[in-house]
């Protein structure tokens, strides 16, 4: 059995459904949890005290050790709150799973500035701060694990969630340049596109629709299933394991690709925008991926 005793973990967004079900498996295999949740609505608003405290409560019901935490990761100052509770409370920290997120769906044509910054500000900047924190600590240790949450709303594409997509793509530059940055002290940095029915992902225009065959496969998704993976990449046994991006559907585990060119030309003379137009068919729009307007990436799409 894989073993993290003595072994310190935060996870943020850890009050309800993915981020959750990490932080208790994470228990279970021997570390020590900081359960960091604001304990807002789907879409950010408001606060909840008793959302951390009933999931930390029942880690050390079932004889764990875990602390609740109910600061933002959507600043600087919150990210270091965070990290401070776990170095206050456990005088470490080995493993961060940055989970938080929240929803402002919109198409862009109607999409506000608050609309994009609220999920900018608690998925990618939430990421950072929270990042930035924590590898502060690690870099002096010399060893510890990040998780990240990105999804295939950004590796895709879905209609009406533009800011979300952006922010879950910046989430992956972010993880590959921390797994550089952190390589030489001996911190890795992964990044998790989870697919499951959270409550997040309820809220979606059409969520409730009881014909939507793809709505059903996503129903039998449970969030629990997501952490097996957040375990083994938190382990010694993942010390080989960097920069990579991860999926998660169901009970099917994926690696994916990273972007490599994959088809160039090239002109001695130079291009005109005519010699480009002669030759694109034929050469680079051959290789063009096609760009699904149907929903199709829904059928994948995990909303933590």
């Amino acid at each position: 059995m894989i073993s993290l005793k003595d072994k310190v973990a935060v996870v943020t967004g850890a009050g309800r459904g993915i981020g959750r079900g990490i932080a208790e498996l994470l228990a279970r295999h021997g570390a020590k949890v900081v359960v960091n949740d604001l304990g807002t609505s789907e879409g950010g608003e408001g606060a909840d005290e008793s959302v951390a405290a009933q999931v930390a409560g029942a880690i050390k019901k079932a004889g764990g050790e875990a602390v609740a935490n109910q600061d933002s990761v959507a600043s600087v100052e919150g990210g270091e709150k965070i990290i401070a509770t776990a170095l206050n409370h456990f005088g470490r920290l080995d493993i961060l799973v940055n989970n938080a997120g929240i929803l402002r769906d919109r198409m862009i044509f109607k999409m506000t500035e608050q609309e994009w910054d609220a999920v900018i500000n608690t998925h990618l900047k939430g990421t950072f701060a929270c990042t930035r924190a924590a590898t502060v600590h690690m870099r002096e240790q010399k060893s510890g694990r990040i998780i990240n949450m990105t999804s295939t709303s950004g590796l895709v594409g879905n209609v009406g969630q533009t800011n979300y997509a952006a922010a879950k793509m910046g989430i992956v530059g972010l993880t590959r340049g921390t797994a550089l940055d952190m390589a030489r002290y001996n911190v890795t940095a992964n990044c998790i596109a989870p697919a499951a029915w959270t409550r997040l992902i309820g809220t979606i225009p059409g969520a409730e629709d009881p014909n939507n065959e793809r709505l059903k496969r996503i129903k039998q998704m449970s969030p629990d299933l997501i952490a097996p993976l957040v375990v083994f990449l938190a382990s010694e046994q993942a010390q080989g394991v960097s920069g990579q991006i991860f999926g998660v559907r169901g009970k099917e585990i994926m690696v994916f690709s990273q972007p490599r060119p994959v088809r160039s030309i090239s002109d001695v003379e130079g291009w005109t925008p005519e010699k480009i137009a002669a030759m694109f068919a034929g050469s680079l729009g051959a290789a063009l991926t096609k760009l699904e307007t149907t929903g199709q990436a829904f059928a994948y799409e995990p909303v933590v």
